[in-house]
C-alpha cells in the first residue's frame, strides 16, 4: 500500500528550534527531515518529495529567500514557509514576493504552526497552462485566450493562488478583476472555505461598519437579528473589497486594524473573535495616486499591496477577442434559451478593430443588446452597431485645433414592451437600460455616466449592483 503520510523538511541552523518543530509534526502524523543550511536543502530536495518545507531566514551558509528562490524555480508546486524573528515584517513581505506560502514569526506558536500546516496540506495540485484554460472554459471562466498577456496572466494567477499573502490587483473596469480573484481563491488552500466579494463603492457610509464587522441584535434600533458581517462571513477564505479606493479614510483606520490584530468586534459586543482572512483588493484607480493625494491611508496600502496583479486591457490582446466573444455569445444564447448565434467574418473584424473601453464587461453588455434587437441566427458587422466608434477612434486628431467634446454614436436603446411583464421588471429594464446607455456614451466612465443620469456615483454602483451590471 503506498504511503500517504506527509513529508515535511525543515531547515534550521537552531536544535532547539528543530527539536520543537520536529516533536509537534510528528504528533501530527507527519514525517521530518531536516538540513542545517541552504546547501543540505538542496540536496535532500534533490534525493526525496515533500509536501511542505518550512526554513528558517537567517542560515550559515546564505539566506532563507534564497531556498525560497530556489524552490520556486526548481520545485514550483512546493509550498514554503519561512520563520521570521520578531518585528521584521519586511522579511516576510519579501519572502511572500519571492513565493513563499507564508510565513510564521518567533517565537513560533504551536497554534500558528498545526493551521500552516493544515492549510498548505490542503493546496490542490498545481495546474498547467492546458488544464487551467480547460477548466476556465468548462466553468465559462471569461479568462480565456492565447495572447501573451493572458498566458502571463493565468501563470501568475496559478503562482498567487499557492500564497496566502495580500494580492492588490489593478487594471481598467470591466477587465475582470473579480474573476481574477474567484480564480485565485479557487486554487488556493482556502478553496473550500467562503469567498466574500463587497463592493466597497455601492455601501452608504453609514453603514459600512455593521456591514463589514456586523452586530449584535439589539444593538441599534433596527438590529432585530445577530448580524456577522463581511469579516467573519469570509472566516477561514478570502475576502474581496472590490473598489477599496471608495472606502472612506475613518473606515480605512478600522480596517487596518483588523488586519493587524486578525481580530473583530461586532456592534454592541464587548469581546473581539478572531479571525483568518486573505485579502484581495481591487481598484480601477491608481492607488499609489490616491495615497499620494492623501485619499487613501498609506499604512492601510502597504497591507493590501503585498503583491501586485495587473489585468490587462482587452485592445492589448486583440487576437484574443474572437474567442472571448463566442464564449460570451455561447452563454447569453443558453440563458435566452436560443439557438448560438455565430459571428459573421466582417463582424469580427469590426470586433477586433473596437478599442473597448470598457473591456470585457462592454463587450459582454454590446453582444447582450445585440441579441435583444436581432432575431438571425448569423451576426454581422451592422447588427453590432458598432462601425461609428470604430471610425471614431480611428479619426485622427485636427492639428491645431482644439479637441471637440466625443460625438456619441451609441444608438438609443428601444423603449421595452410592457406588455405581459410585471411591472417591477418593465421599471428594472427600463432602469438598467438607461444605465448601459449612458455608460457606453461617456466610454464606461462611471462618473460622467452618473452625472448625465443626474444621481451620484455610489447610487449609479448600487443600482448596477441591484441590477447585476457590476463584475
Amino acid at each position: 500500500m503506498k504511503n500517504t503520510v506527509p513529508n515535511i523538511l525543515i531547515v534550521d541552523d537552531e536544535p532547539d528550534i528543530i527539536e520543537l518543530l520536529e516533536l509537534t509534526l510528528a504528533r501530527m502524523g507527519m514525517d521530518v527531515s531536516s538540513a542545517k543550511c541552504v546547501n543540505d536543502a538542496k540536496r535532500l530536495l534533490q534525493q526525496g518529495r515533500y509536501q511542505l518545507c518550512l526554513t528558517d531566514m537567517r542560515l550559515p551558509d546564505g539566506e532563507g529567500l534564497d531556498l525560497v528562490r530556489y524552490i520556486a524555480q526548481q520545485h514550483a508546486d512546493l509550498p514554503v514557509a519561512v520563520i521570521t524573528a520578531h518585528g521584521t515584517a519586511e522579511n516576510a513581505v519579501a519572502a511572500l514576493k519571492a513565493g513563499a506560502f507564508d510565513y510564521l514569526p518567533k517565537p513560533v506558536s504551536l497554534k500558528q504552526l498545526r493551521e500552516l500546516v493544515k492549510s498548505a496540506l490542503s493546496l490542490p495540485p498545481m495546474q498547467t497552462e492546458v488544464a487551467v484554460q480547460m477548466q476556465s472554459q468548462s466553468s465559462q471562466r471569461m479568462l480565456l485566450g492565447e495572447s501573451a498577456p493572458m498566458r502571463q496572466l493565468r501563470a501568475t494567477i496559478e503562482k498567487l493562488s499557492r500564497s496566502q499573502a495580500s494580492v492588490y490587483i489593478g487594471g481598467e473596469s470591466g477587465s475582470g478583476k473579480e474573476l481574477a480573484a474567484r480564480m485565485i481563491h479557487e486554487r488556493s488552500a482556502r478553496h473550500a472555505q467562503p469567498f466574500v466579494a463587497v463592493n466597497c463603492g455601492a455601501i452608504p457610509e453609514n453603514l459600512m461598519e455593521s456591514e463589514f464587522f456586523g452586530y449584535k441584535k439589539g444593538a441599534f434600533t433596527g438590529a432585530d437579528k445577530e448580524y456577522d458581517g463581511f469579516c467573519l462571513a469570509a472566516n477561514g477564505g478570502t475576502l474581496f473589497l472590490d473598489e477599496v479606493a471608495d472606502l472612506p479614510l475613518t473606515m480605512q483606520v478600522k480596517l487596518l486594524r483588523v488586519i493587524q490584530e486578525k481580530k473583530v468586534r461586532r456592534i454592541g459586543e464587548t469581546q473581539e473573535s478572531n479571525i483568518d482572512v486573505r485579502i484581495i483588493s481591487a481598484t480601477h484607480k491608481n492607488l499609489a495616486q490616491c495615497v499620494e493625494n492623501n485619499q487613501f491611508r498609506q499604512d492601510l496600502y502597504y497591507r493590501l499591496n503585498v503583491i501586485e496583479l495587473n489585468m490587462p486591457a482587452l485592445r492589448e490582446m486583440r487576437e484574443d477577442i474572437p474567442l472571448i466573444a463566442e464564449a460570451v455569445m455561447i452563454k447569453l444564447c443558453r440563458e435566452a434559451a436560443r439557438p448560438v448565434c455565430r459571428f459573421k467574418k466582417d463582424a469580427l473584424e469590426v470586433l477586433m478593430n473596437y478599442d473597448f473601453p470598457g473591456n470585457v464587461r462592454e463587450l459582454e453588455n454590446i453582444l447582450e443588446r445585440t441579441l435583444a434587437l436581432c432575431p438571425d441566427i448569423e451576426i454581422g458587422r451592422e447588427e453590432l452597431q458598432l462601425l461609428a466608434k470604430v471610425k471614431e477612434m480611428a479619426q485622427p486628431m485636427p492639428t491645431g485645433k482644439t479637441a471637440q467634446p466625443t460625438q456619441q454614436f451609441a444608438p438609443a436603446l428601444p423603449i421595452v414592451d410592457g406588455q405581459n411583464m410585471p411591472l417591477q421588471d418593465f421599471l428594472d429594464k427600463l432602469e438598467r437600460d438607461s444605465i448601459v446607455k449612458a455608460l457606453m456614451e461617456n466610454k464606461y466612465n462611471r462618473t460622467r455616466a452618473a452625472k448625465m443620469l443626474g444621481i451620484t456615483v455610489r447610487s449609479l454602483r448600487y443600482r448596477m449592483e441591484r441590477l447585476g451590471l457590476s463584475g
